[in-house]
């Protein structure tokens, strides 16, 4: 230039000079933001974070409701132990241990009929006169592992706890009834149907002796922990919080996001602060696993306490990954569409995307005709109908999972794509 100003005439460098007004602008305005923005500010963030910390507790009162409400789910979550090997040794145990204890050993032999001795030896390997004790409980184990791993059982187990689901809540808040109960802080299963099968299958292998053995009710333990009784209150509060209290956790957290002045950041925030509070829940849970395990008494089968503990928090870890992976596919997407460098030069690469391919589409001879220009003229309440319907997708699934919150965002996407290639 002759005067020698800086004038720029390159449409790259007056974007930039732009840019860099903006940001001081901003900057400025920040500086001079009034005190009623900043108690506005500090409010919003009070919100999402109590929507943060309820956020675990809404997972766990969610399950409680579920687990006791729904008598389908909750014997759709225990009916797969009937077919665990640790959970038939166990009972397999528990039943050989009634057994054993109404069976008078010295008067077996003389009470077992001669046309039985021969199939009676044969059964217990020919130690009749020795070592009856060890013969007799090795012969009695082998007949109740027998009916545990047939479907006599698991008939047996998906028919109990489906008639006692009931007592389910009576077990929880400490009262007792029917075949569940909470007794010296263990929630507790009667097996006395199956030892009846066991009993039965005695007598036909020709231990006759067994007809005589009287009813046995002995218990099948679900849980055991000498925190049960306080545990029991919290969970019973859970429960009865149900689904109001994820719905208040969402409502806080929504609160916050309208309330921020920066309302694209805070929701990015309190999504990231959601999963990672859920997240948290979920590790805990595992480390409350091994301390519940490590403290159980002896006597119990820890192959089988795992299984129990495992089917019964499933619903809970499946639920805790879901909102996991939906708080970072909200974040992820109130990120992307922010005035962020990566998140522009990202949308840039999406729309020169499915330019290079409309493109292709139109050298190919493919027209959009009348539908490209309606799409264009209305495309922003499409986007909204189609985010709308993603969510109530969501909303009105049974019960969504982690894998489910990524199909219905990558449907989303699809369609988002292809409300682009035809708006063009």
């Amino acid at each position: 230039m002759a005067d020698g100003s800086a004038r720029p005439d390159d449409p790259s460098e007056r974007s930039e000079i732009g840019e860099l007004r903006a940001r001081v602008a901003a900057l400025e305005g920040e500086r001079a933001r009034p005190p009623r923005h900043r108690v506005r500010s500090l409010l919003a963030a009070v919100l999402i974070v109590l929507g943060c910390v309820l956020a675990p507790l809404s997972v766990v009162a969610a399950w409680a409701a579920d687990q006791v409400g729904d008598t389908d789910r909750y014997v759709a979550t225990v009916a797969p132990l009937a077919s665990d090997p640790d959970v038939q040794n166990a009972v397999a145990d528990r039943a050989t241990d009634a057994l054993m204890s109404h069976l008078d050993l010295p008067a077996l032999l003389s009470d077992v009929a001669p046309q039985d001795r021969p199939r009676l030896e044969k059964a217990l390997g020919g130690r009749l006169g020795d070592a009856l004790q060890g013969a007799v409980r090795s012969f009695v184990h082998d007949k109740a592992r027998e009916v545990a791993a047939s479907d006599v059982f698991k008939t047996v187990w998906t028919d109990a706890n489906r008639k006692v689901h009931s007592s389910l809540d009576k077990a929880l808040t400490g009262s007792g009834g029917g075949a569940v109960q909470l007794k010296n802080d263990a929630v507790t299963l009667d097996i006395g149907p199956l030892v009846e099968q066991v009993k039965q299958r005695l007598v036909d292998s020709g231990l006759g002796v067994a007809a005589h053995i009287p009813a046995v009710h002995t218990d099948f333990t679900l849980v055991r922990s000498d925190q049960i009784g306080k545990v029991k209150t919290y969970v019973r509060l859970l429960q009865l919080a149900g689904n109001w209290l994820p719905v208040l956790s969402v409502v806080l957290v929504a609160a916050g996001v309208l309330l921020s002045v920066r309302r694209r950041r805070a929701l990015v925030a309190g999504s990231l602060g959601v999963a990672v509070a859920t997240g948290i829940l979920g590790v805990a849970l595992r480390v409350f696993r091994a301390i519940y395990l490590d403290r159980l008494p002896a006597d119990v089968s820890q192959g089988a306490a795992a299984a129990v503990y495992d089917a019964l928090t499933r619903l809970l870890q499946t639920t805790v990954r879901m909102v996991v992976v939906l708080g970072v596919v909200i974040a992820l997407a109130a990120w992307l569409a922010g005035p962020g460098r990566y998140a522009r030069l990202a949308r840039r690469l999406w729309t020169s995307g499915i330019g290079a391919v409309r493109a292709t589409a139109g050298r190919a001879g493919l027209r959009t005709g009348p539908v490209g220009p309606y799409v264009r003229r209305h495309r922003t309440w499409i986007t909204w109908v189609l985010v709308a319907a993603s969510l109530l997708a969501y909303l009105l699934w049974p019960y969504p999972t982690g894998w489910v919150v990524v199909g219905t965002a990558l449907c989303l996407l699809f369609l988002l794509a292809v409300l682009e290639f035809l708006a063009a």
